[in-house]
């Protein structure tokens, strides 16, 4: 008699071991955000007010853990450019998802450092694009069809947008963790459309003094 296989599926976690998780994940997530990925697992299992030895239940080495942390971005990313579609001006939509998305890799170090030390970088960053890029070409499509978009640009300028932002962001959070803004600002002018109006520029530029000191802490840690 033939005997048919089962493969049961694989079991959730208990409530109390969900939330550690969970926890952990959140904890990982603002520490590679405010120092980067050179925080251990010691550190996350401290952040969390969690056992080291529940983080390696959970996460046997510091590279799982930052893929968690990586795809949770992915997700939201994917989510936030959903509500831009959803929202009935083309424009609106377009000028918060930039606005979340650059605040986002703004104040997030890790994201940045995460593609340097994920060994198949490049073939998660396509499956971002790959994720992402449709609803973001869905709400170009909308932008163009309602006049509001600059004729020529396309869904791949929102990546090239937010990484020039996150550039000078990088540059200057040491003196300056605000001034991101009005170079989205000056960029979002850029790709709107002759009919609308100004975006305004939310701060003022970086002081001469401002970008000596981006200047030297730069320098700094390209010494080390």
């Amino acid at each position: 008699m033939n005997r048919t296989t089962t493969i049961s599926p694989p079991r959730r976690l208990r409530a109390d071991a969900a939330r550690n998780q969970q926890r952990i994940v959140e904890a990982a997530s603002r520490l590679f955000a405010e120092r980067g990925l050179e925080v251990t697992l010691d550190d996350v299992a401290e952040a969390a007010g969690v056992g080291v030895g529940t983080v390696y239940r959970r996460f046997s080495n510091k590279q799982e853990l930052i893929l968690e942390v990586f795809e949770q971005t992915v997700a939201a990313m994917a989510e936030a450019t959903e509500r831009a579609n959803r929202d009935p001006d083309p424009w609106a939509g377009l000028v918060t998802l930039f606005e979340w998305a650059c605040e986002h890799f703004a104040r997030n170090r890790g994201f940045s450092e995460v593609m340097l030390e994920l060994p198949d970088a490049m073939e998660r960053f396509a499956s971002v694009r790959d994720r992402i890029k449709p609803s973001i070409g869905r709400l170009v499509e909308r932008a163009h069809s309602a006049g509001v978009l600059r004729p020529g640009v396309e869904s791949s300028d929102f990546f090239a947008i937010i990484n020039m932002v996150e550039s000078i962001a990088a540059f200057a959070k040491p003196v300056n963790d605000q001034v991101w803004r009005r170079y989205l600002a000056i960029a979002l002018d850029g790709v709107r459309a002759d009919a609308l109006p100004r975006q305004p520029l939310p701060v003022p530029p970086l002081t001469d003094d401002e970008v000596d000191q981006a200047k030297a802490g730069t320098f700094a840690c390209r010494r080390k």
